[in-house]
């Protein structure tokens, strides 16, 4: 069923071109928004099991900024990693990667959204320049310490059957309809029928577009064994960390005890919404966005 997004007016104010780069042996994938004489750059990498759809509606709300949103590698439109785990690691020497192939003039701001805020985290932490970072519903705590720690391990259980099973039932079972609905449900919040509607079906359309089943259980493994707080203190550029206060994966004390790891940032918490920031609150998180930035402006 196609629902039409509520903020496909919006998105059409700043097209989008599509591009590909080699990194890492990934045909990698990626759309850049915006003037590409921007005075800041934004590069944003989405969470698990997503692609750069999942961002967009954040990026409907901005303008004077140059967005650049790559699939990561194995999921979306962009090819596995030769070479490498699809793991924090592999992903963070990716991302390293994809920033140097990108020719930029200047650094790039960079922003991480769930599985993301760890992926950027690791590369920041690990060397990659940048002038600011942004994580959006950032992992404050280990997953399986979280306030869903039974249902996290349960999962990983779903997940390595997935992979154990002959290939065509396990592809199935990692697929399955009903698990992808049951996802959306437990992470959304809004009690706005047609948003909901809309975000069951951007899950169905978008959550299963991996490249193979180790791509995705190596994905998975690696989100619940790694966190934000693993990196924080060694990231000394400006951050700004878009929490919220119904996120079943990070409390807001995780959330607040994560800020007082890293040597400056500053943390904003939206009211009435879970996980799914970039869906519920995207002009909420563009606004933060650009006062943090002092760049760009709301659309």
């Amino acid at each position: 069923m196609i629902v039409e997004s509520p903020y496909a007016a919006l998105l059409t104010g700043t097209p989008a071109h599509k591009g590909s780069v080699d990194v890492l042996g990934s045909t990698t994938k990626f759309w850049e928004y915006g003037p590409v004489d921007a005075t800041t750059t934004v590069i944003v990498v989405h969470g698990y099991r997503g692609e750069h759809h999942g961002l967009e509606p954040v990026i409907a709300h901005l303008r004077g900024l140059r967005i650049i949103s790559p699939d990561l590698p194995g999921f979306g439109q962009s090819t596995p990693l030769v070479g490498h785990r699809h793991d924090i690691s592999g992903y963070a020497a990716w991302l390293v990667e994809f920033e140097r192939a990108m020719h930029l003039d200047h650094p790039a701001v960079i922003l991480g959204h769930s599985f993301g805020s760890i992926v950027v985290s690791s590369a920041v932490a690990g060397g990659l320049v940048t002038p600011k970072m942004i994580l959006v519903n950032p992992i404050a705590a280990p997953a399986l310490q979280g306030p869903n720690g039974i249902m996290s391990r349960l999962t990983l259980l779903y997940y390595r059957a997935g992979r154990a099973l002959p290939e065509r039932i396990g592809k199935s079972l990692l697929s399955n309809w009903l698990v992808v609905r049951f996802m959306s449900v437990f992470l959304a919040q809004s009690k706005d029928p047609a948003l909901r509607r809309w975000i069951h079906a951007q899950h169905h359309s978008y959550f299963s577009r991996y490249a193979n089943r180790d791509t995705v259980v190596e994905g998975f493994e690696a989100s619940i064994s790694s966190d934000v707080s693993m990196f924080a203190s060694k990231i000394d550029v400006p951050t700004l960390l878009i929490g919220a206060d119904r996120d079943p994966i990070t409390t807001v004390a995780a959330q607040d005890s994560l800020k007082t790891l890293f040597p400056d940032a500053r943390l904003e918490i939206l009211a009435g919404v879970g996980h799914l920031v970039h869906y519920e609150k995207p002009l909420e998180a563009a606004a933060l966005i650009v006062d943090f930035l002092d760049d760009g402006s709301l659309a």
